[in-house]
């Protein structure tokens, strides 16, 4: 007489497999929404986070409809292809982060960048298990 049993999950890997799967929902969702909005301006002005440097060259509308279309691809990418943009997402969070340090005057939003950047990084990671 054999007998079967049934693998369980250890907790730890089941609390992985759902962090990885809230990160991969916000990561998808976020990008895809800021960057709709780069197009209606309904959340802010999107162009007072650009340099002036930028905006003497180029129109900070145009700019902003580059950045948009970014975001949409980059939160599709995250939802199809997380062990990779993953990684995207994070490096563009540290573009934007940069730019808010030579624009100045919007260090809550740089900060905020960051642990959205830690969180894209800790995606990535999640991802190389779950994905």
């Amino acid at each position: 007489m054999t007998t079967t049993t049934t693998p369980t999950v250890a907790p730890q890997t089941t609390r992985s497999l759902t962090a990885y799967r809230i990160l991969r929902v916000g990561f998808t969702v976020a990008p895809i929404l800021f960057g709709l909005d780069k197009f209606t301006n309904l959340m802010t002005d999107w162009t007072q986070f650009l340099p002036e440097f930028v905006t003497n060259v180029i129109s900070g509308g145009a700019v902003m409809a580059v950045v948009g279309v970014v975001e949409i691809i980059a939160g599709i990418g995250v939802w199809l292809r997380p062990k990779i943009f993953a990684y995207v997402v994070a490096a563009w969070l540290g573009v934007i982060i940069i730019t808010l340090i030579i624009v100045g005057g919007f260090w809550d939003i740089a900060l905020r960048d960051f642990g959205l950047l830690l969180g894209a990084l800790a995606l990535g990671q999640l991802a190389q298990d779950h994905a």
